[in-house]
């Protein structure tokens, strides 16, 4: 398969280059420091939450099952951009190999996919424990959690590597071509192409509608049953619990399907280089971050379950 590869057959570019953010020293040094932190603040928290339900016992149930695996999908998402990318940020250009740029596209449409299937998944998990409450341990079984996290992986690891394998079988011209981002994403590579990618888009965007389109109907489906059932409820103090449980995931989900959105939706005519590297900071930085902390600070299950994990440990170092 490899062998009629174009990419491998023509004098084309064996490695590309990702454009430097700034030539400035000092802001070298700044974007350094702001990135490496929230890189460590990223797997800190999303570490934090995996311990936490893995080791309190009062949190293994599918809400906190779904959400364990969300920080892990958020650590791979983080760790296939952010290292190569600080790499990148001092000195002189640094070359990325042809298959090093693909395996970097496919494994980070891959993660970027499963993570809109989980958060999915997550919405339909909240609308049968909202909607059907009595029926909620009959229906999301331990064994049906484990086959729509293990299908979301396999689903999402299937459509990136159609996707992957198809743009790299596209001629790119010039033996050192220069990618205007910091990873190796589907619109900044397509751009260097020197054929005709109207196939090529049409497949991306069916792809994005696939990953992107269908779980924010599901989403969206899920939340008005959810908002429905919720002013129905009398108590107010039911009703703010409700919506707490909810606004958290909410939140996440508008942030990453947001900006996903504009920069695999919108056509490639009416987006900007500059437009897509901010949006996508955000869903690389922000969303994998906002997730510990969103779920941390708002909900008091993980809170407790932490203070405990925290106190308990504190006591057996004393002892």
């Amino acid at each position: 398969m490899l062998a009629r590869n174009p990419v491998l057959n023509q004098s084309g570019p064996t490695e590309f280059v990702f454009r430097v953010l700034s030539t400035v020293p000092e802001i070298q040094a700044l974007l350094f420091l702001l990135f490496l932190v929230l890189y460590l603040m990223i797997l800190c928290g999303n570490t934090a939450i995996i311990w936490v339900v893995c080791t309190d016992s009062s949190l293994r149930t599918p809400m906190y099952f779904f959400l364990s695996n969300l920080s892990f999908v958020e650590i791979c998402y983080t760790t296939v951009v952010v290292p190569l990318m600080l790499s990148n940020i001092f000195g002189a250009q640094k070359p990325i190999p042809l298959v090093g740029c693909g395996a970097q596209m496919f494994f980070f449409l891959t993660f970027g996919g499963a993570d809109c299937f989980l958060l999915a998944i997550m919405a339909y998990d909240r609308y049968v424990a909202i909607c059907h409450p009595l029926h909620y341990a009959l229906i999301m079984t331990q064994k049906l959690c484990f086959q729509v996290v293990f299908g979301a992986m396999a689903l999402a690891l299937l459509l990136s590597l159609q996707l992957t394998a198809l743009i790299f079988t596209l001629p790119f011209c010039g033996h050192h071509r220069e990618i205007n981002h910091f990873l190796c994403d589907v619109p900044p590579v397509l751009r260097l192409a020197c054929a005709d990618i109207h196939v090529h888009q049409a497949v991306l965007y069916v792809v994005s509608i696939l990953v992107l389109t269908v779980p924010f109907t599901v989403i969206s489906v899920s939340y008005v049953f959810i908002t429905v059932a919720i002013l129905r409820i009398r108590s107010a103090e039911g009703r703010r619990r409700a919506f707490s449980t909810c606004s958290s995931h909410l939140t996440v989900v508008l942030l990453q399907y947001g900006c996903c959105a504009l920069v695999y939706l919108r056509p490639q005519s009416s987006s900007t280089v500059d437009e897509d590297r901010q949006f996508a900071l955000v869903y690389t930085f922000i969303t994998p971050l906002l997730n510990p902390l969103i779920y941390t600070l708002r909900n008091k299950d993980v809170k407790g379950a932490l203070k405990k994990a925290i106190s308990s440990k504190g006591a057996a170092e004393t002892l």
